[in-house]
Parts: structure tokens; C-alpha cells; sequence
């Protein structure tokens, strides 16, 4: 592995330079030159004229075909370097080059009856990538010859060796169970959504274990949200391969922007967008780039985010919506991981507790908000609980959910009524501390049970430790304070991606004389959490005082 160093330290040097991202590997240079030769010779269907590869594609494409069969020992059928993870922005011959690098597999592989799949995100790009593949055999009559085609099935059969190539659409196709040699997966980002996801790329590295000759290649953008699941796990492992951080055999080739210049903005100078798309003037036009940036930016940071992650490799951190609370601007900025629940109790004077949730669709939202007892600033951790029903409901962001739960931030459950014992006690803690303003809970919520709970804590609204906080545009004054001291600094939270998340998924609509917080996309979009935040916070805003009696009004039904 020392040999097959594929880790790439000095990538920002290169990107800036327009240099490969490839770093210089002990290659088989006869498996690599013959791999590059085949690859060169095949036609583009799609292209005015129909030229080979080697006529019309951009040279960064090359080192990294020459890598992938390079690293193939004839001697052993062994392949030195496994997986491929290629970061690159729409536009740049992604689905195209990953289809003839699958017909560069079909052709040069050595194994009888071998299975190849190449798996799309969606029916369009896989019917697209199977007429990539069909257009290039028909294109050339040694390999017409050569191959069967199966069009109604999406098949290749090399009739020589009896190796099959399938094309497979995520959406709509049948994925798991996979035991091919070679895989091929367009946008991870997309096929990561899959509630299988995580199985397959178990199954996918299972299979590889036992074929040493075969390769995973991932060929994708940037992910049009946050990256959770198995994407964020996946590009992160290939982040920190580049880095030298981590010894996988593994090559990454990432076209992404240094943090300065995609933090800074610097990245909508047109002279910087070769850096991270290779392929600019030939598949990607630079006058299409200039149009979608005008109109982005006419459209708002929404439209811009979308963008930036799909043309530019841009990592979305919050997803920036026109109607977004203007407090998620900040709100990674005042992330303090050292704000855990036992931190905020030595640190806070008074601590208020805002409870936020609905049924058994919805996540259980706690929020514990403090003051600070040396310069009064407000200090947020926040935990949520789901019922395991949940990830059944609601598919699309279990895997999400679950990302959660490895963090500690969430705790899947299969009986909800074991919650609100474990909140009691956190809630007694406090109590026990002579610091607790008060228990803000939704006034409409589903409490019952829960508040005979606190009852046994002597936790009431009779002596006013129990408050009910009033939503919609009542709830305004707790929205715009706390995106006050979230902008001047003066509330910090511990930098969950839970809440980060919730924050995310806040929605502002205004009304003739006030404004409220939902959220952006129901069912989906949960933000539980963030609404406990902003209940505990529309008590701390009367500046409660345990010592003293409470000055706030009770409106808890």
C-alpha cells in the first residue's frame, strides 16, 4: 500500500495550476497504454461528426482511465487500487465517460461470464448511458461484431468471453443482490437516498473481496443538500484519502474549490471555473455558466446554492431558501461543540427547557436554553427522539434520521412512551440545581401524560414552572430575537447536524403585520427541535429568575 500511495496532499497546488489530480503511481504501463489506446478509439455517438475520444475529449480524462486498468497485475488478476471516486461538476462528459470506461471493462476483461453494472440515478440517464454504449459499438464494426446487444433490457454481451454489461436505473431497476466484478455508480449523491443504500455498498465491497480483479467507480456532483447518509460517508472517506489521512485502496479525484475561494465567493470569476470544470468549452459552454449565474443570482440563494453545488462542486452547509429565518445565515458560524448538556448546567445561571413535538410521525423535540452566568450570553443544546415508524413513513430522510442517531443527537425509540420519563429527569437535574426558569412546551402539544410526570417533580403551572407558549405569529418575537443574538454572537450552540438540519428546513411566512415559522416541505422537512428552540427562548426573553417569582403569563391549556 505504501507503493500505491493514492493519497494527493498537494491537490489545491494542482487544481490552481490546471494540473492532473492524479498523483504519479508504479503503473503496468502495457495494461495502462493498451486500456488508454481502446479507450481513445471509441466513437462519441452524440457529437456532431461522431470523432473518437481521442479526437474530442479534454486530456484530464486520460491519467485517470490509465489508473484504473494500470494498477491491473496480468500476473496475479490482481488490481492494486480498487475504487475510484470522481468528484466533477454536471456538464463535464460525466455520463458519457463512465460509460465507455465501462465498455473499456467489457472489452479488456480477462474473467469468463463476468457481470458488469452500471447503475444511474434515474430511467433517463440510464437509457441515455446504454445508447452512449450502443451508439459507440454501432459506430465501429470490429465491435458490432464483437458484442450483442439486448436494447430492451439495457445488455451488452461480449460474445467472446460471455461478460455481461447492465445498465440499471436506481429509480425505477431492481439493485440489490449486486455480485458483479465491476460497478459503475452515476451520482451517488442520488442512489445514496435509496433506504437500501447502505446494504449495496456492503454487498458491492463484499463482491470485490472475492473478485481482486474488479473496481467500484463512483462518478458524481455534489449532492443538492447538505450530504448525509452513505454520499457523506463516501466523500468524506475520499477527502480524507486525498489528505493523506486515510490508507484505502482508493484513488480520489475530487474537482472541488479550496475553502477560500468557494467561502469567499471568489469562484463566480469566470477565470476560476476551468479550475473544477475540465471540460469547459467542449461539453460545458462557458457562456451557459455566465447565463445561469445571472439568473441565480436574480433568483436568490436558493436558486444560487443549487447552482454553486451542481456547476461548481460547491458543499450546500444550510440550504439557503429565499424564505429561509434569516437566523440560519449565522447559525453555523455559532456552532460550539463543547456545549454539551452537562457544560451547559455548570455554565448557566438559569436554564430554560422548551419541549416541542406531535405524534408519532414527528420527532420529539427538547431544546435546553441557558444564560450564561459570566456575561449573559445564551447557550443552546438540543436532542430529539423518533419513533422507529418514522423511518418506515417517511423513506426519504431515514437514512438521514439514522445519521442522526450515529451522532448522538437523535435516539430512535419503539415506544414512544419511554421519552418522556428521560426528559423528567433531565428536567430534575436541572431543578436539583435551583437554576430552572421554566418548561416551555407547545400549548397545543399532546402533553397529557407528560405533564403528570413533571407534576411528581413539582413542576407545575400552579407555581409556574410549567409554561405554555402560544405558536404561529405569537411565537414572532421569540423568531426574531433569537436571530438577533445569533448575529451579534451572543447565542451559541453545540453544532449539531440535527438542528442544523431543522434550521435548514424553517420556513418564514409573513402576514399583514407578522410573521411565522413552518416548514418549508411538509411531512418531509421536520423541524420539532428548532421550534422547542424557539419556545425556550420566548421565556428566556422575560429574563426569568429562579429566585424570584415568574413575570411571564401562563397560557398553557
Amino acid at each position: 500500500m505504501d507503493t500505491w500511495d493514492t493519497s494527493c496532499p498537494d491537490w489545491e497546488k494542482r487544481l490552481l495550476a490546471g494540473q492532473s489530480l492524479v498523483p504519479k503511481l508504479p503503473l503496468f504501463d502495457d495494461e495502462a497504454a493498451k486500456a488508454l489506446r481502446c479507450f481513445k478509439r471509441l466513437r462519441i455517438p452524440d457529437v456532431i461528426g461522431t470523432p473518437t475520444i481521442g479526437e474530442a475529449a479534454a486530456p484530464w480524462l486520460y491519467p485517470i482511465v490509465e489508473t484504473i486498468f494500470g494498477c491491473y497485475d496480468a500476473e496475479t488478476n490482481r488490481r492494486a487500487i480498487q475504487e475510484i471516486f470522481l468528484l466533477i461538476p454536471k456538464k463535464n462528459w460525466k455520463t458519457g465517460s463512465a460509460a465507455c470506461i465501462m465498455l473499456t471493462a467489457l472489452i479488456l476483461n480477462r474473467r469468463p461470464e463476468a457481470e458488469l453494472t452500471f447503475i444511474a440515478p434515474t430511467k433517463d440517464v440510464a437509457d441515455r448511458a446504454y445508447s452512449h454504449v450502443d451508439g459507440s459499438i454501432r459506430l465501429d464494426p470490429q465491435l458490432t461484431t464483437l458484442f450483442q446487444r439486448q436494447n430492451h433490457v439495457r445488455t451488452i454481451t461480449n460474445r467472446l468471453t460471455g461478460a455481461k454489461l447492465q445498465v440499471k436505473a436506481a429509480d425505477t431497476d431492481t439493485v440489490t443482490g449486486i455480485r458483479s466484478a465491476y460497478i459503475m455508480i452515476d451520482e451517488t449523491h442520488v442512489f445514496a437516498t435509496k433506504a437500501s443504500a447502505h446494504a449495496i455498498f456492503v454487498e458491492i465491497r463484499g463482491a470485490l473481496a472475492a473478485r481482486p480483479d474488479g473496481f467500484l467507480i463512483q462518478i458524481t456532483t455534489q449532492s443538492k443538500t447538505p450530504p448525509v447518509g452513505v454520499f457523506r460517508t463516501e466523500l468524506h472517506n475520499a477527502r480524507d484519502v486525498r489528505d493523506g489521512k486515510l490508507k484505502l485502496p482508493m484513488l480520489p479525484v475530487l474537482y472541488e474549490y479550496p475553502q477560500r475561494i468557494a467561502n469567499s465567493g471568489k469562484w463566480k470569476d469566470p477565470k476560476f471555473w476551468p479550475l473544477v470544470n475540465p471540460n469547459i468549452n467542449l461539453s460545458v459552454d462557458e457562456g451557459f455558466l455566465a447565463r445561469e449565474l445571472m439568473k441565480a443570482e436574480r433568483e436568490g440563494a436558493q436558486a444560487m446554492g443549487l447552482f454553486a453545488s451542481q456547476h461548481f462542486n460547491i458543499e450546500i452547509g444550510i440550504n439557503l431558501r429565499t424564505d429561509r429565518w434569516p437566523g440560519a445565515e449565522y447559525w453555523l458560524d455559532r456552532a460550539d461543540p463543547h456545549l454539551t448538556f452537562d457544560e451547559v448546567l455548570e455554565r448557566s445561571e438559569v436554564i430554560v427547557v422548551g419541549i416541542d413535538g406531535g405524534g408519532l410521525d414527528d420527532l420529539f423535540g427538547l431544546a435546553v436554553l441557558g444564560r450564561d452566568k459570566v456575561n449573559k450570553d445564551w447557550l443552546l443544546w438540543s436532542h430529539a427522539w423518533c419513533h422507529t415508524s418514522v423511518l418506515e413513513r417517511r423513506r426519504s430522510i431515514a437514512q438521514t434520521l439514522e445519521d442522526f442517531a450515529t451522532d448522538g443527537d437523535l435516539t430512535i425509540v419503539d415506544d414512544i412512551a419511554t421519552v418522556e420519563p428521560e426528559i423528567v429527569m433531565m428536567i430534575a437535574e436541572i431543578k436539583q440545581r435551583d437554576i430552572l426558569g421554566a418548561v416551555a412546551a407547545d400549548s397545543e402539544g399532546p402533553f397529557g401524560a407528560f405533564v403528570d410526570l413533571l407534576d411528581e417533580i413539582e413542576v407545575t403551572q400552579e407555581n409556574k414552572l410549567l409554561v405554555g407558549v402560544n405558536q404561529g405569529i405569537r411565537l414572532m418575537r421569540a423568531i426574531k430575537t433569537a436571530e438577533r443574538r445569533l448575529s451579534s454572537g451572543t447565542m451559541r450552540h453545540h453544532g449539531s447536524r440535527l438542528m442544523a438540519w431543522c434550521v435548514a428546513n424553517l420556513k418564514i411566512e409573513a402576514t399583514a403585520t407578522a410573521l411565522r415559522a413552518t416548514k418549508a416541505n411538509a411531512g418531509d422537512a421536520k423541524i420539532d427541535p428548532a421550534m422547542a428552540m424557539f419556545d425556550a427562548v420566548d421565556i428566556m426573553t422575560t429574563n426569568p429568575d429562579p429566585k424570584m417569582a415568574p413575570a411571564y403569563q401562563l397560557f398553557f391549556a
